[in-house]
């Protein structure tokens, strides 16, 4: 198999900006298979960065330990995404007018843009609108989302006093839901309100004054208007628990457990993730009764992401980054860090260096984040640098790359980092930057 590998030969003059590892020079040789260098005559001035494809070029077999976080074999970072045609094809056993909801969601989900359902909503829907609980785990990126709305609003619309509780791990994922909501609603007098932390909570109270059908928020937000009496949480016979890993990943357990037992029984109970592990086997046995399981991963990773290494050193990283992103085929990147600090100055360089880049952290204020994640949604800007805030739940077409600059701290943060890309039915392509001490080489 061919070796792209770094020219440990050539040499090169380091810039050092305030002794960070940010700042470096722009040059440095690069050679396929050590022999002769080749220039891409890009803008940067460089050289073309080295890939490493199949094996870990020569490293040792373990990844550093990133923080505290578990050592991931770099070869796990490497895999040929097939380009042959599909031998099997799934065929749903529903279309969208089959299922059992009333007309008017089913003009709401015609008028959506929904015509064939996704592995997920035809197995969940039908047991969702029975009234059953249902543990849905899915790949990101699989429509979970309207896997849960569609049979909910049908539950509205049957029953208006029904209200439903949508908890999930991020501000950016509980914006998403709502704006999903939205589309389906218009017209239909279902109303719903968005609790997150990082805004002002003031509005909030101000909407929850009024009957909502939907109230969509993140775990710590919520837990803080039920114990200020704006939210009863006895009054809600259905919650739906999204991205529940991630939930238990950030610490919200607690919160969780706050939620859970403040509402009445029996309830209505969903539960997505894309993962399962014995902490949340735990849960689902604590918080759900008898439920249907539901499981249509197809592997570890997205199917249609092609991932690969890139091989650098401290003093070149930000170099080989400015050539990648100067191709190009790398037309909306999200490039994922390991601390706020380190993205947003990680950002400010790439925007010094002529690239449009926006970034996402948890420094940064919603609306902010809100701006951010619409500029490059709206394709103006090339790049979104974000910490792992970004890796659950967002849906933004057309991402061609993911770039993982750190290292992430476990590999489940690795399988929703670059579920940002190759969204759906499309290819997407994921990278990730191996420093030469990091593999011991």
């Amino acid at each position: 198999m061919q070796q792209y590998r770094f020219n440990k030969s050539s040499s090169s003059s380091s810039t050092q900006q305030g002794g960070s590892r940010d700042g470096q020079s722009r040059s440095g040789g690069f050679s396929r298979g050590g022999s002769s260098s080749f220039s891409r005559g890009g803008s940067a001035g460089g050289r073309r960065p080295s890939f490493s494809r199949g094996g870990n070029g020569g490293g040792r077999s373990g990844g550093k330990r990133n923080f505290g976080g578990e050592r991931i074999d770099p070869s796990r970072f490497i895999h040929k995404a097939v380009t042959v045609e599909e031998t099997v094809v799934f065929v749903p056993q529903h279309q969208f007018t089959d299922f059992a909801v009333v007309d008017e969601v089913k003009k709401a989900v015609v008028a959506k843009g929904y015509r064939t359902p996704t592995p997920i909503q035809d197995r969940a829907i039908p047991h969702i609108l029975q009234g059953q609980d249902v543990v849905g785990i899915a790949n990101t990126g699989t429509g979970k989302t309207g896997a849960f709305l569609i049979p909910l609003l049908d539950k509205v619309r049957r029953n208006p006093k029904e209200q439903i509780l949508i908890v999930v791990p991020t501000r950016e994922l509980a914006l998403q839901i709502d704006e999903e909501l939205r589309g389906f609603t218009r017209g239909l007098k279902i109303f719903s309100v968005c609790c997150v932390g990082g805004a002002n909570i003031g509005p909030q109270i101000s909407a929850l004054r009024y009957f909502n059908s939907f109230v969509i928020g993140t775990p710590g937000r919520l837990k803080d208007l039920i114990e200020r009496g704006k939210i009863r949480p006895a009054e809600y016979k259905t919650i739906v628990l999204d991205e529940a890993d991630r939930m238990l990943d950030m610490g919200f357990i607690a919160d969780m457990r706050f939620l859970m037992q403040q509402m009445s029984k029996p309830r209505h109970t969903l539960f997505f993730s894309a993962t399962l592990s014995p902490q949340i086997e735990g849960l689902i046995n604590e918080f759900l009764t008898q439920p249907v399981r539901i499981k249509v991963t197809t592997g570890e990773t997205a199917k249609n992401v092609e991932q690969d290494v890139v091989h650098t050193t401290p003093d070149k990283k930000l170099d080989t980054l400015h050539d990648l992103l100067a191709q190009k085929e790398f037309s909306k990147v999200i490039i994922f860090g390991r601390t706020k600090h380190g993205v947003e100055k990680l950002s400010k360089m790439l925007n010094q260096r002529g690239f449009k880049a926006e970034s996402i952290h948890g420094n940064k204020s919603q609306s902010q984040r809100q701006r951010a994640l619409g500029t490059f949604k709206d394709n103006r800007a090339q790049v979104l640098v974000a910490t792992d805030v970004a890796a659950r739940g967002l849906d933004i077409a057309d991402v061609s790359h993911v770039i993982n600059y750190d290292l992430p701290t476990t590999y489940d943060d690795y399988v929703h980092r670059i579920g940002r890309t190759g969204r759906g039915s499309k290819r997407g392509k994921a990278l990730t930057f191996i420093e030469r001490h990091e593999t011991g080489y």
